[in-house]
């Protein structure tokens, strides 16, 4: 769900420059104009004096080194130590053979080998760097492609002395050099979160998908792309004074892009999805910025689908971009179960003491049952007993009808009812819900079948009476004990941003990102941010 930017209005031009003949390297791309009489001026002179004065008011970046090369450069130099400390590993782990000056060769040898397997497995390329998984694959596949050289050689040369060494270095080096890796990332996304090492990035495109795309770039900071500019087409000039779209200056219009480029100094140039600037108009466009080293991306509108639901498949000369289903089906659902199963069965055998004490206090603290039982949604709309640690009075059902009213007041969520300072809440339940422990019994719950570790909140009746037709997709998979809701955030959120999320979940869903979802729910339930 996006709501339509407001209405926007770039620096004014005149009737002429609508009819003037592009340049042939440029897009174009048609608006409507308004007559306007004839300024004094020559027609260029205010549209380009508007423009510097907006670019004056942005922050210099002239002389700044590019954020990749920079990240380039400390990506090979921690690669290297990465090597030669798995090198050093190989040479003194004795499950080698081979004698003292081979395996100083071979540890002097594999930080060359190693950066070169990488380089080969495109692991420097900058639309790689920072962002997306393919580095860390660049790193997987330059190790086991060493591993797999050694092998043929120790076969062809009939080199003993190699199994060992394969056999030591090669989990070092995995190990080390996605370590390494990872503290390499995560630097660099507290250097952008703190709006550095940020590409200056213009976005072009029609005033109904500009707005949105520049919203989504905002959330995304890791991606670090920071947008100072915006060139839109689809506007009436003269219907508006602003010139501005979701706080971003307008530099005009689409066709007039390399304009903005230059007086930006930008480095990306996204495209949002426009139907008048595709064609022959994107591939001038395309061309132009080559010249100019200047990055381009384009949207195709589809914002909530992930990288590996998406793949491009030529047909008949035509680029086509192919949308997978959704994965949770079949092997990988049964797969899922499974590591359901033994996960919550390992976890609840685990915590068996630690459960025994809570229910004492729990006990303790005030009289009622230890196990709450509620009925939620879930999957397909099945109702069922979810259970979880009391943390409230007793009655306390009888008293949510009387502070619904508070909510609005007190908590950011207007759907899902949670209060920051709920009076029901127990002395031991509020120590429970901070730490979310409350929740352990929903382990139970998934041995059942009726949730799963990883999934959207379960919901509770009357919320979901209330829900939008896209809010119903929800429903489609097992709601969860912990998912991208509950490590985004949780309460805090508000409701579009949750539903945002979960159905992100619904549309993307892998076993690695249950994986990685399991992993943030450690630091969120430590942190304790939005629970109460």
């Amino acid at each position: 769900m996006h709501a339509s930017p407001s209405p926007v209005r770039p620096v004014a031009k005149d009737a002429s420059d609508g009819q003037a003949e592009p340049p042939a390297h440029e897009p174009v791309a048609r608006h409507e104009a308004s007559a306007e009489p004839e300024p004094t001026a020559t027609p260029e002179a205010p549209v380009v004096a508007s423009r510097e004065r907006l670019a004056a008011d942005l922050p210099s970046e002239s002389g700044r080194r590019p954020w990749h090369v920079l990240y380039t450069r400390r990506a090979v130099a921690v690669d290297v130590l990465a090597a030669l400390a798995a090198g050093a590993i190989g040479s003194l782990v004795p499950l080698s053979r081979s004698s003292v000056e081979t395996r100083i060769i071979v540890t002097l040898a594999l930080p060359v080998l190693y950066v070169l397997a990488v380089l080969l497995a495109h692991g420097y390329e900058r639309r790689y760097l920072g962002t997306t998984a393919n580095e860390y694959r660049a790193v997987v596949r330059a190790a086991l492609g060493l591993v797999a050289t050694a092998a043929g050689l120790s076969w062809l040369l009939h080199a003993e002395f190699t199994r060992g060494l394969v056999v030591t270095v090669t989990p070092a080096l995995l190990l080390l050099g996605l370590s390494a890796r990872h503290l390499l990332r995560r630097r660099l996304l507290a250097r952008r979160m703190a709006g550095r090492d940020t590409a200056r990035t213009l976005v072009i495109g029609d005033v109904r998908t500009v707005g949105p795309m520049i919203r989504q770039l905002r959330r995304a900071q890791g991606a670090g792309m920071e947008v100072v500019g915006a060139c839109v087409s689809g506007i009436v000039a003269g219907t508006d004074r602003s010139s501005l779209v979701e706080g971003v200056p307008v530099f005009g219009y689409p066709e007039e892009a390399m304009e903005a480029i230059s007086l930006l100094e930008a480095e990306v140039v996204a495209v949002s999805s426009d139907p008048e600037l595709s064609g022959s108009g994107l591939r001038r466009l395309a061309w132009s910025l080559e010249e100019r080293k200047v990055d381009l991306v384009i949207a195709p509108g589809l914002f909530e689908v992930a990288g590996p639901r998406l793949s491009i498949r030529p047909t008949a000369g035509m680029p086509l971009l192919h949308v997978e289903r959704p994965a949770m089906s079949g092997a990988r659902r049964v797969c899922k179960r499974v590591v359901d199963v033994c996960a919550a069965g390992a976890f609840l055998l685990l915590t068996l003491p630690v459960t025994i004490v809570i229910a004492l206090l729990i006990r303790w603290d005030s009289p009622g049952p230890v196990i709450f039982r509620q009925t939620r949604v879930g999957a397909k709309g099945k109702t069922f007993n979810m259970l979880k640690f009391r943390t409230m009075c007793t009655d306390a059902e009888k008293q949510r009808a009387e502070l619904l009213a508070l909510q609005a007041a007190d908590a950011g969520n207007d759907i899902l009812f949670k209060m920051r300072r709920d009076p029901r809440v127990t002395r031991v339940g509020r120590v429970l819900r901070r730490f979310s422990v409350d929740e352990a019994p929903q382990l139970v719950n998934v041995l059942r079948g009726e949730m799963s570790l990883v999934g959207p909140r379960p919901p509770l009746p009357e919320e979901v009476a209330r829900y939008e037709p896209d809010a119903a997709r929800r429903l489609h998979v097992q709601p969860g004990l912990t998912g991208l809701w509950q490590v985004s955030g949780r309460s805090d959120l508000p409701w579009d941003e949750s539903l945002r999320l979960d159905l992100w979940y619904v549309d993307n869903w892998s076993l690695v990102l249950d994986l990685q979802i399991l992993t943030r729910t450690l630091r969120a339930v430590l942190k304790g941010q939005g629970a109460y």
